[in-house]
């Protein structure tokens, strides 16, 4: 069956906007039954007036309840390429998260957040497709680990889930080996990598929905042209950034070559001035040596004018 690759937004969004495959997505990371989600796209456009580019974009805010009663925020955040502009963007974005108030029937509260990142990227000290970051809460007095939670602490701090696209494999085990398997980046029909072949046989009534979803989106002309121009705004916008960061690095290296340079001529000053230094020293002492000597000499006339004297 061929797919549409989902870790483009326009194709997330069709993803998400199924309740069951939201269960199923933000569920199967977080090791936790949902019993409610409400998935909210939330829009963005950057726009560069030196480039004129503007680029539409969507992060994702779902507001779940556990099997367990739980209320909690999940902001879910999918960053193609490891650009600066993104990585700002999205923490002023989770500080504005923390400032608002949410709201659950119809009554002013506030949600512990969880975040999830899709990453187009490898993080090169991390090798694990599928990772969580999590709080535990530790005793420093008495060295020791707590299981209790306090609703202050939790509303303050989160945990993160980041999955890597780029290294997940074949393995096809787990719920979330086939959750995952529906993000990897292989067995692409194109060079353009908008749409593969999915290669599984799952028994995951979800991921049927999903595959389902996927496939429509891949084939389907309209929502085809609408992940192109997504796929052509961020190449151009990741090119943009290329660019930058070539003049920054060029900038940086003739700065740094000017600092070793100067570096260099205030070290040979330096030297200079030692050398000066020790010469004035070694004058210094010469002299102090010959005021010794006349010294020395003086007392001597003056004991010979003294014994001259006595005679």
């Amino acid at each position: 069956m061929v797919i549409a690759n989902p870790i483009y937004d326009v194709v997330f969004k069709r993803m998400m906007e199924n309740e069951k495959v939201a269960k199923f997505f933000i569920g199967t990371l977080l090791e936790q039954t949902i019993e409610t989600v409400v998935v909210k796209p939330q829009e963005f456009t950057y726009t560069d007036r030196l480039a004129g580019l503007s680029v539409f974009r969507l992060d994702f805010i779902a507001t779940i309840k556990t099997e367990s009663g739980e209320l909690k925020k999940v902001l879910i955040e999918i960053q193609k390429a490891k650009n600066q502009i993104d990585l700002m963007r999205f923490r002023n974005y989770l500080g504005e998260q923390y400032k608002k108030e949410d709201s659950h029937n119809d009554e002013k509260i506030i949600l512990p957040i969880t975040t999830i990142y899709i990453l187009g990227f490898k993080i090169a000290e991390i090798e694990t497709p599928c990772l969580k970051v999590e709080r535990n809460y530790k005793d420093l007095v008495n060295k020791t680990n707590l299981k209790t939670k306090s609703d202050f602490v939790e509303k303050l701090t989160h945990d993160s889930f980041i999955v890597q696209v780029d290294r997940i494999t074949d393995r096809f085990q787990t719920r979330l080996d086939k959750l995952l398997s529906v993000f990897e980046q292989t067995n692409f029909v194109e060079n353009t990598k908008i749409i593969k072949e999915y290669m599984h046989e799952t028994d995951v009534e979800e991921v049927k929905i999903i595959t389902d979803i996927l496939h429509h989106s891949g084939t389907n002309p309209k929502e085809r042209k609408q992940i192109e121009d997504e796929q052509e705004a961020w190449r151009s916008v990741n090119a943009m950034f290329e660019d930058k960061e070539k003049e920054l690095l060029k900038t940086l290296k003739e700065t740094e070559k000017a600092l070793n340079e100067k570096e260099s001529e205030i070290n040979e000053k330096d030297k200079a001035l030692n050398e000066k230094v020790s010469e004035i020293n070694a004058k210094d002492k010469a002299l102090n040596e010959k005021d010794k000597a006349l010294e020395e000499m003086a007392k001597q006339i003056e004991e010979m004018k003294r014994k001259l004297g006595e005679n």
